[in-house]
């Protein structure tokens, strides 16, 4: 059995596998082809992750919520591309589509204005923002639900 580590500033990736109950060895026969002496290095840094990598911790772990961690703080493109999901409660996701729904019902009008001749004119811009901003919050909430989904299929919800 590996010994449990004191480690102040751990990373995601060994405080995820620890909150899984597993030790570096057991995480490696499960994940197959990942040495948990590769393990141990992506823990403490001194080797870069891949996604593949990811992909099976967030497996192996039970955690979902790796993959998006991963996309948003360590890919340079996921970076630039990709907003941090939050993890929400089924009702908190709902309500929250279902106010943007209700805002957008309201707007449909106000869109289909804007929309018709494909240019946005100085006097249409902050309408078009506020319909945006509308649309971007249903995208986050939708990529809320997904996570609780997958949490929900793992057996963590």
């Amino acid at each position: 059995m590996g010994k449990r580590s004191v480690k102040e500033n751990k990373t995601i990736y060994q405080l995820c596998r620890e909150e899984a109950g597993l030790t570096r060895e057991e995480a490696s026969e499960i994940m197959d082809y990942i040495s948990d002496d590769r393990i141990e290095r992506i823990e403490n840094e001194r080797s870069e992750i891949r996604p593949d990598e990811v992909i099976a911790m967030a497996q192996c772990y039970k955690n979902p919520n790796l993959c998006n961690y991963y996309c948003t703080h360590e890919c340079p493109i996921g970076k630039e591309n990709v907003d941090v999901v939050e993890e929400k409660n089924l009702t908190q996701i709902t309500l929250e589509i279902l106010s943007d729904l209700n805002t957008l019902e309201k707007a449909r009008n106000r869109f289909i204005e804007i929309s018709a001749d494909s240019k946005i004119t100085k006097d249409e811009t902050r309408d078009f923002e506020e319909i945006k901003d509308h649309l971007e919050n249903i995208a986050r909430s939708v990529d809320s639900l997904r996570l609780w989904i997958k949490n929900v299929e793992l057996g963590e919800i």
